[in-house]
């Protein structure tokens, strides 16, 4: 299974887009009063439904496709759900490793940190540990966003624009505690920026690796799709979707998810 140059380029190019949106997150938290919690709530929805959906119905039948046209229909269907829930257990263990109090999908809204002293050590320490939570996070939403590009373009398109809207509160929860302790927006951006990196950076790691020592076939590329199934649900299951409730908007959540959902099938409708 060979890629062109453009292919792969569009991939790197989706999954820097998809981390560099903690960017937005941190304009948000710099330029806005309040939180906007509906808005919040619906997006989260919207992106879990995207990536649930896509993940059940077309990456996981990918994955399926090609380890069948390797190892048979049996085996084949049952290395596919391995690999899928090996997926799941993969991005729990990185999740596990975060510790609570530090994890960056605890809910922060702009207005909470409101009359914060500058120079507090430990705001300072909860936004630079809570970069380096979101980059360990991002590590394989990176290399899923860039191997679901590698499988069908068009497909990852929306899950990019999913990954973005996901990494947006994520970029708050770095930038507010580190401008409130250091009263710098630059720093604040800076922190924020480089946690998004960490996706680019997975998809590099996890490409050259592939390339260089799995080789690219049906079967090593049929694991890693079923892979990144497992990943986006776990994503979509236990952190987009809790979010989106502790922001206080369940309806909201729910309707975005269905919305979510009807858009990635009309899309993928077009395309057949």
């Amino acid at each position: 299974m060979e890629f062109e140059f453009n292919t792969v380029a569009i991939a790197f190019g989706m999954t820097l887009f998809a981390g560099l949106a903690t960017g937005i997150g941190s304009a948000i938290a710099f330029f806005a009063k309040r939180t906007n919690t509906k808005f919040l709530a619906l997006s989260l929805g919207f992106s879990a439904g995207v990536m649930i959906y896509v993940s059940l119905v077309e990456i996981f039948q990918k994955a399926k496709d090609a380890l069948i046209l390797d190892h048979g229909e049996v085996t084949g269907t049952w290395y596919t759900v391995i690999s899928f829930f090996g997926g799941i257990l993969f991005i729990a263990i990185i999740d596990k490793m975060i510790p609570s109090f530090e994890n960056p999908h605890e809910v922060k809204k702009i207005e909470d940190l409101e009359g914060k002293k500058p120079v507090d050590k430990k705001l300072m320490r909860m936004g630079l540990f809570s970069a380096l939570a979101i980059g360990i996070h991002n590590f394989p939403e990176g290399l899923a966003t860039f191997a679901a590009a590698l499988a069908d373009p068009t497909v990852a398109i929306p899950i990019a624009v999913a990954i973005a809207i996901h990494n947006i509160p994520e970029g708050i929860a770095v930038s507010v505690p580190i401008y409130f302790a250091t009263g710098s927006r630059k720093k604040a951006f800076l922190y924020s920026f480089l946690s998004g990196l960490a996706e680019p950076v997975g998809a590099l790691i996890g490409f050259v690796l592939i390339y260089s020592f799995l080789g690219l076939n049906n079967t090593v590329f049929g694991v890693l799709f079923g892979g990144v199934a497992g990943i986006m649900v776990f994503i979509s299951l236990d952190e987009l979707l809790p979010t989106a409730e502790e922001y206080g908007e369940h309806h909201v959540a729910i309707y975005g998810l269905i919305a979510g959902m009807a858009v990635m099938a009309l899309s993928l409708l077009l395309f057949l």
